[in-house]
């Protein structure tokens, strides 16, 4: 059988920091804003790409992405993860998606 083997869905997090655009739905007076985002790919890059591409059609500037690895990787490492933030991981999951779980805007001092 030449079909590849289809490799599994996971959920990365990932911190985006967003820059301003026209439409982009921040309060007036931000600079940009960071992003809790749950991802989901068959890997990090994808979940990326995928992050990125859904926010740039949301009239949203990504300027910086950062990963913090899938749940098993990030309680590994010791992270206290809510059961709220579990519940949107698996949604992310389970319908294949992007969920953005937090916007933090950024104000000048």
């Amino acid at each position: 059988m030449n079909e590849r083997e289809k490799r599994p869905q996971q959920v990365f997090t990932l911190l985006v920091e967003v820059g301003r655009s026209k439409d982009d739905g921040l309060p007036d007076g931000a600079t940009g804003a960071a992003l809790m985002v749950y991802a989901s790919g068959v890997d990090e890059p994808e979940a990326v790409r995928e992050t990125v591409a859904i926010l740039k059609q949301a009239d949203m500037a990504p300027l910086d992405v950062s990963g913090y690895g899938t749940l098993d990787e990030r309680l590994a490492e010791g992270h206290d993860i809510a059961d709220e933030e579990r519940a949107l991981m698996q949604r992310a999951l389970d319908e294949n998606a992007v969920i953005v779980a937090q916007v933090t805007p950024f104000f000048e001092d």
